[in-house]
């Protein structure tokens, strides 16, 4: 079998490697607060801010979009806190709760304007990566996909953001009463991290649809964290870690099915599958944390789990 790489496939995965990295910065602080599931439940709860979005201005690419999103992203975090809080309600259910009632909402809300608004429920569940590179915006003499514009401005302010309160943030993260005594509010902290992980959400839901931008928050930095201890470290990797799954997803889509006799399929999907990959193998093959270290320091028996005895 012959494949021809062109331009379109190579801007699919500039498309993809920037909503990876995009995702995977805010990530690796979801995963070092042991939040990941709140980007699930984000990343799901946004659609009626999006909706919303769509309603009132009849287009896809616009301030009040993103804005749409942030204030569901910033509702799931604090009805999730108040439910679990003044509920007695388990945090994961309290979750739970609010992300599936919004997440209907939202596709109620999207199925009711389909006749007004060019909303399609499977691109935002699915994404589109490989049509998002047909759609062209003019830059002066330089015409770039309008995906790639849209995301790649929000990771360059997801970096800037990181940078500038990298202290703060990584405070916050590791020893929250120590954040408090400095005077850093880890409440704060939060809130701009859950408004961060919203609006990288909904700038990649076209490409990646909202279900592949969870792998993208989760995977890459869970794959760094069993790789490097320091965060510094571990965001960078994630990065390239997010990239890396970015092309080989779309690699794999394109030639690893019709190898077989089969179509083509998604390269959204792929990446996913390409991160999962890349997670397993720093699983094994890790020189700190890898199950094959592990084994070779206990004679060959698996170490015993957490909680249980030698």
């Amino acid at each position: 079998m012959e494949f021809n790489w062109d331009s379109l496939d190579t801007w699919t995965v500039v498309i993809g490697g920037l909503s990876a990295v995009a995702a995977a910065l805010p990530g690796c602080f979801l995963v070092l607060r042991r939040m990941s599931m709140m980007g699930d439940a984000i990343s799901h709860a946004i659609l009626p801010g999006i909706a919303m979005g769509f309603l009132l201005t009849h287009t896809r690419i616009t301030v009040v979009m993103f804005i749409g999103a942030a204030c569901a992203g910033l509702l799931t975090a604090a009805f999730t806190q108040c439910i679990s809080k003044y509920g007695k309600v388990d945090r994961g259910a309290a979750m739970g709760i609010v992300f599936t009632t919004l997440f209907a909402i939202g596709l109620i809300l999207i199925r009711q304007s389909a006749q007004h608004v060019e909303l399609d429920p499977g691109c935002v569940l699915y994404g589109s990566l490989e049509y998002s590179v047909i759609d062209m915006l003019q830059i002066g003499a330089i015409e770039l996909p309008r995906a790639a514009v849209s995301i790649g401005s929000v990771m360059c302010i997801n970096i800037l953001v990181i940078a500038f309160l990298y202290k703060e943030l990584a405070i916050s993260t590791f020893d929250p009463a120590l954040a408090t005594t400095l005077g850093i509010s880890s409440v704060l902290m939060h809130y701009i991290l859950m408004v961060v992980v919203a609006v990288t959400t909904v700038a990649a839901f076209e490409a990646l649809g909202s279900i592949i931008v969870i792998a993208m928050l989760v995977v890459p930095p869970a794959t760094a964290l069993l790789l490097t201890k320091r965060l510094s470290n571990m965001l960078m990797l994630s990065a390239v870690i997010g990239m890396l799954s970015a092309f080989l997803g779309h690699l794999g889509a394109v030639a690893v099915p019709p190898a077989f006799g089969f179509q083509a399929t998604v390269s959204s999907g792929m990446m996913a599958v390409a991160a999962g990959v890349l997670f397993f193998c720093a699983w094994f093959f890790s020189p700190s944390q890898g199950l094959l270290v592990r084994l070779r320091k206990n004679g060959g028996r698996l170490p015993p789990v957490a909680g249980e005895g030698s």
